[in-house]
């Protein structure tokens, strides 16, 4: 159910940026998931075309890009992306690791129209 927070969230930056940039139309969402965010694309992509229909954003794409899970030794700061979730580190056999990537979630930019745009801008 956290999807629908993330959604509702998206669509409020999406249509605070669009309102800024005067948009009339938002043709793209671009995306960033990482591995462990433990969010569901399609979840997101569900409740986002439920919260949109009546707003600029009604029937724009939402485009994911997925980041790795990326771990960096606290000990000898080798970084590597591990294949499972038990983990040491494979150079010092430390257990002492640390999350550097694959953790996030974020808005990287909106694709709109404009009333002075013959095609797409990049916000």
């Amino acid at each position: 159910m956290h999807e629908l927070a993330i959604a509702r969230h998206l669509l409020e930056l999406t249509l605070e940026h669009a309102e800024e940039n005067k948009a009339t139309r938002i043709d793209q969402i671009n995306i960033v998931i990482g591995q462990l965010s433990s969010f569901v694309d399609e979840s997101i992509q569900f409740y986002w075309d439920m919260l949109s229909d009546d707003t600029l954003a009604r029937g724009a794409t939402l485009n994911f890009s997925y980041v790795p899970m990326e771990l960096t030794c606290k000990h000898c700061q080798h970084s590597f992306s591990p294949e499972e979730l038990a983990h040491i580190c494979p150079q010092c056999e430390s257990l002492a690791l640390e999350v550097t990537a694959g953790d996030q979630c974020y808005l990287e930019s909106i694709d709109i129209d404009t009333p002075e745009s013959v095609g797409m801008e990049k916000v």
